[in-house]
């Protein structure tokens, strides 16, 4: 919460957190939310400090920073955050605030320093966050040991680096625990950026995540993606074939003969791991279908391997291949601007040019970023009108986007202290 709503100004969004519970308590659930919660700055604010700070968050991997001093910054609404490895291994997260008079500390997206040093007056800290100097005129009776960086909450599981800014951040080690069991095949510390992009998206965070828990537009808007994905989630989709569930227990033995984890495993609405083939005679997300990457993943053998798709709400979708990985993640800007980065990850030994070609191993989801940009960008406009009404999600095309509306409006209401819906108190129980 800013720091103003704890002085005499009180707090200005009140009445906005008032009407945010009210709206989601009495909400059809199978119908897309009330116009301000894509629309209004005020509740923009309420998401960034109800969910994204107080949810886990995907701050980055630890292929990008990997060895002592080596960091990457991001913002969160308003707070910068760097992540940093300090001494042997360990991985910390702090503000990204000086604690002399509040400059930002490192002001590149990423980089490698050996002590981080404000650049404005010189205050210098260990990569631990302690601060080691202060000049010679803060006073005899300073205490150094009093202005360390302010940490923020990290795990790391899997390759992925987890921060949440919440003094008390919700449960996670169980879902950590699974991640590292999937992701072990992948050997995430000798891994690789590859290539990275960040898309600006003129919609609603919301959107762009609806947007992404359905297939529903796939056959009209992807003709790229649709070359090698098969739309269905998982064998327990209302719509998946009976050739496609054959495919499936096919594709399981060759994974289960290599032990290479592949069941469907959820953690609540918020996670979900789970690997599902790609096309017949596909074994990658590329253009021909082929591999992007002539090296596979850490001890993987067969490129077969369909993709191993993980979600993690409220802001990241990914797909881990034999050959190379992708990860998604969504930030927030304003009410009607995201922020979607995408990182392809490859083996640390592969080699550009040789094993693989960024520009070639990026053109599928390019292409379907974009398409998908539009869309969100057109159903902005849409909903911005005054002829807009929540619509009905379909039961079997949109399920997934019911699970993330259900999923925002339980961690909604419980973050603002209010009265879960009747609704929602019937699916948790689920």
């Amino acid at each position: 919460m800013d720091v103003t709503a704890t002085l005499s100004l009180g707090d200005p969004l009140e009445p906005a957190r008032k009407a945010t519970a009210e709206m989601l308590q009495t909400r059809e659930r199978t119908y897309s939310l009330p116009q301000p919660f894509y629309c209004d700055e005020r509740l923009f604010q309420i998401d960034m400090q109800e969910i994204f700070h107080k949810e886990w968050l995907i701050a980055g991997m630890v292929c990008e920073i990997p060895t002592k001093g080596n960091y990457i910054t991001l913002q969160i609404g308003k707070n910068p955050i760097i992540v940093i490895r300090g001494a042997e291994g360990k991985v910390h997260a702090f503000h990204n605030v000086c604690r002399h008079r509040g400059s930002r500390l490192c002001v590149s997206d990423k980089g490698k320093v050996a002590k981080l040093v404000c650049h404005y007056h010189q205050w210098t800290y260990e990569l631990d966050g302690r601060l080691l100097f202060a000049g010679t005129e803060m006073g005899a009776d300073f205490d150094m040991n009093q202005y360390g960086l302010k940490p923020v909450n990290v795990k790391v599981a899997g390759g992925y680096i987890f921060i949440s800014l919440a003094e008390n951040p919700p449960a996670i080690d169980e879902f950590l625990a699974t991640l590292d069991h999937y992701m072990e095949p992948y050997d995430m510390e000798n891994t690789k950026l590859a290539v990275q992009t960040t898309l600006m998206e003129k919609a609603n965070w919301k959107l762009v995540l609806e947007n992404n828990r359905e297939c529903y537009h796939c056959s009209g808007s992807h003709p790229e993606l649709l070359k090698t994905l098969l739309e269905w989630d998982d064998t327990n989709d209302p719509r998946a074939s009976q050739e496609f569930k054959d495919h499936v227990a096919a594709s399981a033995a060759a994974w289960e003969a290599e032990k290479i984890p592949y069941l469907h495993k959820s953690h609540g609405l918020r996670n979900r791991i789970v690997r599902m083939p790609l096309l017949k005679g596909t074994v990658s997300m590329t253009m021909d279908g082929k591999v992007a990457c002539k090296k596979l993943m850490g001890r993987i053998k067969n490129p077969d391997l369909g993709s191993m798709r993980i979600l993690h709400l409220p802001h990241s979708w990914n797909h881990c291949m034999g050959d190379h990985m992708i990860v998604f993640t969504v930030w927030p800007i304003s009410a009607q601007e995201t922020m979607v980065t995408t990182k392809w990850l490859v083996h640390k030994d592969a080699v550009e040019g040789v094993d693989y070609n960024p520009e070639e191993m990026r053109k599928v989801w390019d292409a379907t970023n974009d398409q998908d940009r539009r869309l969100a960008e057109e159903n902005q406009r849409g909903i911005n009108s005054t002829a807009y009404q929540p619509g009905p999600y379909s039961k079997t095309y949109e399920f997934g986007v019911v699970n993330f509306i259900d999923w925002y409006s339980q961690r909604m209401l419980n973050n603002l202290g209010a009265e879960p819906a009747a609704y929602l108190k019937e699916v948790m129980a689920q």
